[in-house]
């Protein structure tokens, strides 16, 4: 007779589920390291700045964005770039300069498509009396278009508008408002 002919059936039943459950889980361990750490080495910048500012230029040679930042880092395995705390210049020559910064910002390839969060704050260079904030924020480089469906506050010299929503085209100096759009405005006095 061996040891285990003593134990009762149902005890000899447990052992094999115990020892199947025990190896699962030390396989399912060893996998979700595994998967970790492939994330970690995907996730490996090959170039990064801090403290930085670069200037980007347009078909002519002129600069059309000015950008810099606390901390940028670029991942080749998607070929996207984060950026930490970055400020934007668009310059348009005779033109008013638009101010865009954020948290953080995203963008893959080119960078013509940027996801700006936390804190957004878009103002004039020369007049920040104007002054537009949302926590999410998409930006077209391209046609100079910044989008976002979350809630947006809007607060000029004379008032406050708060909406959710907006579509802005800093080229013609347009924004629409998508929805639940409320706001208080005091006319300027009148002289």
């Amino acid at each position: 007779m061996n040891a285990t002919s003593n134990l009762p059936f149902i005890v000899k039943l447990l052992l094999p589920l115990l020892a199947i459950i025990t190896l699962w889980l030390l396989f399912s361990e060893d996998a979700e390291k595994n998967t970790n750490e492939q994330m970690t080495i995907a996730r490996t910048s090959d170039y990064a700045m801090s403290n930085f500012t670069m200037t980007v230029m347009n078909e002519l040679g002129k600069p059309s964005r000015i950008i810099s930042g606390k901390e940028m880092a670029h991942y080749p395995s998607n070929d996207s770039t984060e950026i930490v705390a970055p400020i934007a210049e668009i310059i348009e020559q005779g033109k008013d300069t638009w101010l865009i910064s954020s948290n953080k910002a995203y963008t893959e390839g080119k960078g013509e498509d940027i996801l700006l969060t936390g804190n957004v704050i878009i103002t004039q260079k020369d007049n920040n009396a104007i002054e537009l904030r949302t926590e999410k924020l998409n930006l077209d480089t391209v046609h100079d278009n910044a989008y976002t469906d979350l809630a947006v506050s809007m607060k000029s010299p004379h008032g406050t508008t708060n909406s959710v929503g907006l579509h802005a085209s800093l080229q013609e100096k347009t924004i629409n408002l998508h929805s639940r759009v409320r706001g208080h405005y005091d006319a300027p006095p009148t002289n």
